[in-house]
């Protein structure tokens, strides 16, 4: 197979004209061509005024070699397909069936190789089936009262159902781990698309489907899940896992048990310390949601070419350092999306952004945070992290009147430290119950400063970023897990036959990543070395 890098087109180019490329750069009549797929496709609009489509193709000749012999050219090579399989290796038995906590992705990719591989996973689900939770969802987002096990953080699917559901990840994959997953979504429902393009995404009502076809083929492949059950004590001698408790009563025989647990499962972090599992708070970032029109942010990439159909509607990331030595950086950001109140505990509040796959709603959000660190905490126990986080949410909700109206704020007032009275031009995307406050109230005072100034430097990059009217939301404080629980090589705690996985468990951030440690926490199980 040929890889053709760096095919740039016009963005009012038609299919055809890619095969003629094709043609023109291998120096070949179209009849040669067996087959060609896109390996990559992207968005080049650095310059606003001539926008490029480019792509990476991979073709299919007959004697492959002797084409490339004509040609001298960086952007044509050999190349070929990766496909993750666990090789010539050996797979060792284990007494009883593995126990995963959890049906985020790291938990549903570990399960599913597990699965494929013979071993018959139990995996165990505080929340509802992914039916379920989004009534429960949908209800809270109405007035009713929060379902502390069914949520946005909590039920199938993990927190990344309710999200924008990208997939691109920066983690360096040399076994194929990355194109299972993705090609795992895909049969499971997911857009083809997200095959080759650059920046990947399904949106979370495409992910809702793809997480229950996912929950079948994993009973088809003779895993079994249980719902509403919560992991609440570990059974160990000489620090070996014998068995687990689940809902303060049901005690499992277990060697292997998988935590992958998600960033927001607080009580679980506090049992685990409690029966001596090691782990360290960690740095993560807290901050607000800010909205603009999408179309200002179209306006700022593409320039006269906003609103061209063969366009994806526009992203940004945008980072800076603040004088204050805090970094400050966009986060998670939803073109086209909607601002969501994520609580998960009784008088706290949180929020965070998800898209539709189509990506059509009227605002862009993006969550704008600031570094903090272990030292910024009231002390140094592990879970400081977690207290943290709660401190600053019980804040939100005390300025939003003591109940789980998300408070909000136009910059300008933000920025004025003054209350906001009334809306601006910029209306509020959340569909739920929301209440104009102001959240200098509910931030430390370095990450309100350090907001401020990013704001400004922002709008130096993205003309109108520091606009009046954007409005913010707060308070964001699960960008990542707040702890480690520390593992080996093997992939196990301290505790033998404990395996720590994960975003909870401070080894990923986001979807794709979360997934691919999934996998390579069931080949440590398997004990397949790579």
């Amino acid at each position: 197979m040929i890889r053709i890098n760096q095919l740039k087109f016009d963005i009012n180019h038609k299919e055809e004209d890619i095969l003629l490329r094709i043609c023109k750069k291998l120096k070949i009549n179209k009849e040669h061509i067996v087959a060609y797929t896109l390996s990559k496709k992207s968005i080049d609009a650095r310059k606003e005024n001539d926008i490029k489509i480019v792509y990476a193709i991979d073709v299919t000749v007959e004697n492959e070699e002797a084409i490339l012999k004509d040609i001298n050219d960086n952007n044509v090579m050999l190349t070929k397909e990766k496909i993750y399989t666990l090789g010539e290796v050996k797979i060792n038995p284990i007494k009883e069936r593995p126990v995963i906590i959890g049906t985020g992705p790291a938990g549903l990719f570990c399960a599913l190789i597990l699965a494929e591989n013979g071993f018959n996973p139990l995996i165990i689900e505080r929340g509802k089936p992914v039916e379920e939770r989004i009534k429960d969802v949908n209800a809270f987002w109405k007035g009713k009262p929060l379902n502390p096990n069914s949520n946005v953080q909590f039920g199938e699917g993990g927190a990344g159902t309710f999200s924008d559901g990208k997939l691109n990840t920066m983690v360096k994959d040399r076994f194929a781990r990355n194109k299972k997953v993705l090609e795992t979504f895909v049969e499971a429902g997911a857009p083809s698309e997200i095959l080759y393009y650059n920046k990947p995404h399904i949106g979370t009502d495409y992910l809702r489907e793809v997480v229950k076809n996912m929950r079948k083929k994993l009973i088809a492949l003779g895993a079994e899940i249980r719902f509403n059950t919560t992991l609440t004590n570990i059974i160990s001698e000489d620090d070996t896992l014998k068995a687990i408790e689940v809902n303060d009563q049901e005690v499992i025989p277990c060697s292997h048990l998988v935590l992958a647990i998600g960033h927001s499962a607080r009580d679980t972090f506090e049992m685990l310390y409690k029966n001596n599992i090691t782990m360290d708070s960690k740095p993560f970032a807290i901050g607000v949601r800010i909205e603009h029109p999408q179309t200002l942010i179209n306006k700022n990439q593409y320039g006269k070419h906003f609103s061209h159909p063969n366009l994806p509607v526009a992203e940004y990331k945008l980072t800076h350092k603040c004088k204050n030595g805090r970094s400050i950086y966009s986060f998670c950001m939803c073109p086209g999306g909607l601002v969501v109140n994520a609580a998960s505990e009784t008088g706290r509040i949180v929020t965070n952004g998800m898209s539709n796959y189509k990506r059509n709603e009227e605002n862009a959000n993006s969550a704008i945070i600031v570094t903090v660190k272990p030292e910024d905490f009231s002390s140094n126990e592990p879970l400081a992290g977690v207290a943290f986080q709660r401190k600053w949410e019980e804040k939100a909700f005390e300025i939003g009147g003591q109940s789980y109206k998300i408070p909000i704020q136009l910059v300008k007032d933000f920025i004025a430290d003054t209350p906001s009275k009334t809306l601006g031009k910029v209306i509020p995307s959340f569909k739920e119950q929301k209440v104009l406050t102001n959240l200098n109230e509910a931030l430390p005072k370095y990450v309100i400063e350090s907001i401020k100034e990013g704001l400004y430097a922002f709008d130096k990059k993205i003309k109108g970023f520091a606009m009046d009217d954007a409005i913010l939301s707060g308070v964001e404080t699960r960008t990542s897990s707040p702890i480690r629980i520390n593992r080996d090589e093997t992939y196990q705690s301290n505790i033998k036959g404990v395996y720590p996985c994960g975003e909870g468990a401070g080894y990923a951030g986001g979807i794709t990543s979360a997934a691919m440690d999934g996998i390579k926490t069931a080949e440590a199980i398997m004990a397949i070395k790579r």
